[in-house]
C-alpha cells in the first residue's frame, strides 16, 4: 500500500540547506513576494535578497495574511 500523503505531498527542505540559495532571487519569487508584502501591508526590498532569504520571507508573509 503506497502512502497518499508521502505521494502528493513535496519534500520540504530548509532553504538554508539548498545547493543554490546564495543565489540572486527568481523574478516569479519577487514578484510573488511583491504581492504578499502589499496584501500584509508591509514594504520589502527584493532586489538584494538570495533565493533562500526569498523564500523564508514569502512563508512569514505567507503566514501572516493566511494564504
Amino acid at each position: 500500500m503506497v502512502d497518499s500523503n508521502a505521494v502528493t505531498q513535496p519534500a520540504e527542505k530548509d532553504p538554508s540547506d539548498w545547493v543554490t540559495g546564495d543565489e540572486p532571487v527568481t523574478g516569479p519569487q519577487q514578484s510573488y513576494l511583491s504581492t504578499l508584502a502589499q496584501q500584509a501591508g508591509e514594504q520589502v526590498e527584493t532586489t538584494d535578497l538570495t533565493k533562500a532569504e526569498a523564500s523564508q520571507k514569502i512563508e512569514e508573509l505567507k503566514e501572516q495574511t493566511g494564504r
